[in-house]
């Protein structure tokens, strides 16, 4: 008992010195964008001289980036939210009916983690033209639901199979159907798993820049990551605007994880006091 007290304080510091280490590349970041790109090259790991304001309007100055922010929101929150629908549907169906098909769909959705989705992408481009989906947000968004599929089908069938089943009869013995039961009874308690998903595949299709790069041609179509490409000259890149960029368009990320992990705490804690 007394060596456990005594060590408390050693694992707090090994903590400490992991966060620090993990936060340093943000907060590097963070103080990069306020700096112009002279002061980055001569004092990278200063404080800036001034908190200003004109990397960010040279940002929007020379690139449409509210545009690709609208772009990539709208991407990523409706690829999402059919990645949930989908996945929470089939996973459902994968844990809690029993045909001898079962295992042999689950299996094809894991292939779909086995396969390198970028070999295919020649023939992915011939079905997107022959769709007239080229040079359309609607490319990026079947691709990343496609691509979020496998791992989410994963993720949720395994929480699914640790539910109890006596919630789902109590409910059909109250008259539920399967939907309602997924909706009302199982759908809340499946709060971690839905926010585990939610936060793979927001920063799978955030972050993307493959498939933006090879579908989109129009520049106020493009999304975040490729849009940002014009910031870099032949010879030279504008350093400061290119942090500020990078500053902005990780806002969306940390707020959704912060969301995601209140979801993922409440879901704990309502599980054991229930």
């Amino acid at each position: 008992m007394k060596t456990t007290i005594w060590m408390k304080p050693f694992y707090y510091v090994i903590a400490f010195v992991f966060a620090s280490i993990s936060l340093y590349p943000i907060v590097l970041m963070i103080l990069s964008s306020f700096k112009p790109s002279m002061e980055i090259f001569m004092h990278p790991l200063a404080l800036p001289k001034e908190f200003s304001m004109e990397t960010f309007k040279k940002l929007l100055e020379q690139v449409p980036f509210m545009t690709y922010f609208s772009n990539s929101v709208f991407v990523s929150v409706v690829s999402v939210l059919l990645t949930l629908i989908t996945t929470s549907l089939a996973a459902f169906y994968i844990a809690r009916y029993t045909f001898w098909w079962n295992h042999i769909m689950f299996f094809i959705f894991l292939m779909g983690m086995m396969i390198p989705i970028k070999l295919g992408i020649v023939p992915l481009f011939i079905l997107m033209k022959n769709l007239g989906l080229t040079n359309s947000l609607w490319s990026l968004i079947l691709m990343y639901t496609a691509t979020g599929i496998p791992l989410s089908i994963l993720i949720l069938t395994g929480f699914f199979r640790t539910i109890p089943r006596e919630l789902e009869e109590a409910a059909r013995m109250d008259g539920a159907g399967d939907l309602r039961i997924l909706w009302n009874v199982v759908l809340p308690l499946m709060r971690p798993a839905l926010g585990t998903v939610m936060i793979i595949n927001f920063i799978q299709s955030w972050n993307d820049f493959f498939f933006p790069l090879i579908f989109i041609t129009d520049e106020l179509k493009k999304t975040i990551p490729v849009g940002m490409m014009s910031l870099f000259g032949e010879y030279s890149a504008d350093w400061g605007a290119l942090f500020a960029g990078l500053t902005l368009s990780s806002l969306p990320m940390i707020v959704l994880f912060f969301i995601a992990s209140k979801q993922f705490m409440e879901g704990l804690t309502a599980g054991a006091v229930k």
